[in-house]
């Protein structure tokens, strides 16, 4: 670390840490702590102890050493996604690893081996410089470490399943300080945790997974005015019984506030949406999407995009923002379901939400994936996110209540299970996992991480 960097850092022992390590250390002393503790979500004023920025794996390794001699928590954040349910960061070192920024394609074995702090927008650009693509987050600016040991849906899930399953070889640091080159034949056990269990049991510092030869997918939106929310709906929910695994579509109810930087056709307006990508040839997409259209969209950008194009189609905020969400799966949505969805957030609702979507599961992600981790799969029929701006802690609170309205108007058609990358809130570890799985990586969490130094957003124990 340069010596002006190390004078910034006022209390000692941060000091002395900060002459270790090639990254940067910040306390609250420092003019950009308010920068590098910044979670994604605006709403999460983390305030941890200590800031690192480790520049490599040997500086993750030193921050563990340091973070153990003085009795702080270790809470490794990349793009700071899902820090809601983290709380309170007192006692903490905030391991921030957005500077871990490699990324390195290997087109003839189609690999890609990615950097902590590495997020979908970076990798899809160099994939497709190879005609290949991943199964990435329908959001650019999401870490892909981060979405990969949660579980992954992607615009290709229902083709080709969950993205944590296409993990090929993880580096890890672990509570003790050690390097581990982790694959299915090398500490197969963490292997198996990270692949799904989130980061509970090790901290990444790069992640290797494969991808695919897809230059180019048939993929876009239909909106149609909010007004037909409940026809949309339910021809939706028709069209997706039997619907062809190249498919993965989501259905929403959008509304958008008059925001500057949105188009003129988009902003202050409100949609039933339906978005999403088919991996197949334009006509059969398009006879697929026959009874979609012969609804009538107002909007219709369906057609062949680029596949590094794919976190543009559903709108999703380019930068961080204040907001309030929370998810579930759904068994099923018959038409009381529909019915109960629409009372809380259709046309006539007073409602604050920005967006509920409904995503399509099923498929290969239906399917336990052969030699999966600790998610190898999704069960349900619809994956839930309902999401809402908050500008200021009075929102914040209407919006909780307007979020926590959906998830207790679609309790009866709830699977027992949660996805965990879509729960906002502190949820207990038994909502995300069988018993026998939960036991299992809690056995994982003991071997590697005894005295439970590493913590996440959504703990084991």
């Amino acid at each position: 670390m340069s010596s002006s960097l190390v004078d910034t850092v006022a209390d000692t022992p941060f000091r002395r840490l900060a002459e270790q390590i090639a990254g940067a250390v910040v306390t609250p002393s420092d003019p950009d702590w308010d920068v590098v503790r910044q979670a994604w979500n605006l709403s999460n004023d983390q305030r941890p102890d200590v800031v690192v920025v480790p520049a490599d794996a040997a500086d993750v390794s030193t921050a563990v050493l340091f973070a153990r001699d003085n009795a702080l928590r270790i809470v490794p954040q990349g793009t700071g996604h899902l820090a809601s349910p983290l709380g309170d960061l007192a006692g903490s070192l905030l391991l921030n690893t957005s500077a871990l920024r490699s990324v390195e394609v290997d087109a003839e074995n189609e690999t890609v081996r990615v950097g902590a702090g590495v997020v979908w927008g970076e990798a899809t650009g160099e994939l497709a410089q190879f005609g290949l693509t991943a199964l990435a987050g329908s959001s650019p600016d999401v870490g892909i470490a981060g979405y990969m040991l949660g579980g992954g849906y992607s615009w290709l899930a229902r083709n080709r399943g969950l993205a944590t399953s296409t993990v090929t070889a993880i580096d890890v640091v672990t509570a003790d300080g050690r390097p581990l080159h982790v694959t299915a034949d090398v500490e197969p056990d963490l292997f198996w945790a990270l692949r799904g269990g989130g980061g509970n049991t090790a901290i990444v510092t790069s992640i290797s997974f494969r991808v695919f030869p897809i230059a180019d997918v048939y993929a876009g939106m239909m909106l149609f005015p909010l007004a037909r929310a409940g026809e949309v709906l339910r021809a939706y929910e028709e069209w997706t019984r039997d619907l062809s695994d190249q498919a993965t579509t989501c259905v929403r109810l959008v509304r958008l506030p008059p925001m500057p930087e949105l188009p003129d056709f988009l902003r202050g307006q409100s949609f039933a949406a339906v978005d999403g990508a088919i991996n197949a040839p334009d006509d059969e997409a398009e006879k697929l999407l026959e009874p979609l259209r012969e609804l009538g969209p107002a909007i219709d950008t369906f057609a062949r995009i680029p596949a590094s194009q794919l976190g543009m189609i559903h709108m999703d905020p380019p930068t961080p923002v204040p907001a309030v969400g929370d998810g579930m799966i759904l068994d099923d949505l018959t038409p009381e379901a529909i019915d109960a969805l629409l009372a809380v957030a259709g046309p006539e609702a007073e409602t604050h939400l920005l967006a509920v979507d409904l995503r399509h599961l099923g498929g290969a992600v239906g399917v336990p994936a052969p030699d999966g981790g600790a998610i190898d799969h999704l069960p349900g029929r619809f994956l839930l996110y309902a999401v809402g701006v908050t500008p200021d802690a009075e929102s914040a609170a209407a919006m909780q209540v307007d979020v926590d309205g959906i998830r207790d108007a679609l309790a009866p058609w709830a699977n027992p299970l949660d996805y965990s990358n879509f729960r906002e809130v502190k949820t207990d570890p038994s909502r995300f996992y069988s018993a026998e799985t939960l036991e299992r990586l809690r056995a994982v969490k003991n071997r590697y991480d005894p005295d439970r130094v590493i913590r996440t957003s959504h703990e084991l124990f």
